[in-house]
């Protein structure tokens, strides 16, 4: 009987010594399961930053500030480690809470809620936050930035993000905002879904008439374009003609990123399908919904290309994405600083991606 084609690759049990994160990671594509998947995720995310003239797109869903992931995804911001951030709501203004000074807390599962109600205190699973201090992140978002935008103007959430990280920009606390970073580093935010958040919400109280937030200032007309949105993410899936996306989570974000590549298809009459499609996720695929979706299925919409390399880790974000974000600092952080880096700009109504 011949060789046996499947029986091929023997796999590596892991050997314990000391090792840093990456090397551990390099090891672990070799065992089996999801700690495989997560060495492989790992190796997909620094090859896609070899890649010349790629766009990074990075879909964030779920309460990943709270859950301490804050400072993970602005370092990944800030070395070019992703080019596009797209953000559920929630993230966003719980990153804009913490730049303003106040903080999640530490807490328990098994809280009475009521309880916790009674003294003012919201609870995300095991993590703790003031009501009160909700209340004030609120106030400011209506009283010191709604009243800077403009009435009437149709923004895009990218627009108000970037105007949001620039007033955040001017306080001290704010240097590990995710909103900051982003500002400073060109990297555009989207949150399509920005209604579905007290970020949302606090804007739309600056247009109600006698608000119970406001201090007697005539109530503004500030409009987010969401139609806008998606012309503007589509546009850059247009014009790059290589782009990756990596999810955590699933929802809205990875739905946007994945649809900007069907969209740009269809404009350009090309290929413009990711190249690579990596995500963390616990979501399953039986139920039917896109966060469970495998990536392998999205292939029949066109959002991936045939030889697109897809790697997708069951893991719990909050234990994966540290992880991964370490291996990538100690493994790739001289690729990152050295790759041609996609820079936007948005000008009198047209679009331009230069690699620079």
């Amino acid at each position: 009987m011949g060789k046996n084609k499947f029986l091929e690759t023997p796999t590596r049990p892991v050997k314990v010594y000391e090792k840093d994160i990456s090397g551990l990671l390099d090891e672990m594509r070799y065992i089996g399961f999801q700690g495989r998947k997560l060495g492989e995720l790992t190796n997909a995310w620094v090859n896609m930053l070899k890649e010349d003239r790629i766009v990074v797109l990075m879909g964030l869903a779920g309460a990943m500030v709270p859950a301490g992931m804050r400072k993970v995804v602005t370092y990944l911001i800030r070395k070019r480690m992703i080019d596009v951030l797209v953000s559920s709501g929630a993230n966003l203004y719980h990153d804009c809470h913490e730049a303003l000074g106040r903080k999640h807390y530490l807490g328990t599962q098994n809280a009475n809620d009521l309880v916790l109600r009674q003294h003012c205190v919201d609870r995300i699973y095991d993590v703790f936050a003031s009501e009160v201090g909700f209340y004030k992140t609120d106030r400011w978002i209506v009283k010191n930035f709604a009243q800077t935008l403009r009435d009437g103007y149709p923004y895009s959430s990218r627009e108000i993000l970037e105007l949001l990280g620039e007033k955040l920009s001017e306080r001290k606390t704010a240097k590990d905002s995710i909103l900051v970073n982003a500002y400073r580093s060109g990297v555009p935010i989207f949150c399509p879904a920005i209604g579905d958040s007290s970020l949302g919400f606090s804007i739309m109280f600056a247009n109600r008439p006698q608000n119970k937030m406001g201090d007697g200032r005539a109530r503004k007309n500030i409009i987010v374009d969401c139609i806008k949105d998606v012309d503007e993410i589509s546009r850059i899936c247009e014009q790059a003609k290589k782009t990756g996306g990596v999810y955590i989570g699933g929802g809205v974000p990875k739905n946007y990123i994945q649809q900007g590549a069907v969209i740009a298809s269809y404009q350009t009459r090309h290929n413009r399908s990711h190249k690579y499609g990596l995500q963390i996720t616990m979501d399953s695929p039986q139920w039917g919904g896109l966060s469970g979706c495998t990536l392998e299925e999205s292939q029949s919409w066109g959002k991936y290309d045939a030889d697109a390399t897809m790697v997708t880790c069951y893991c719990d974000a909050t234990i994966g994405l540290p992880i991964v974000a370490h291996a990538l600092m100690q493994k790739s952080g001289k690729i990152a600083e050295k790759r041609k880096k996609p820079h936007f700009s948005w000008e009198r109504g047209s679009f331009e991606l230069k690699f620079e």
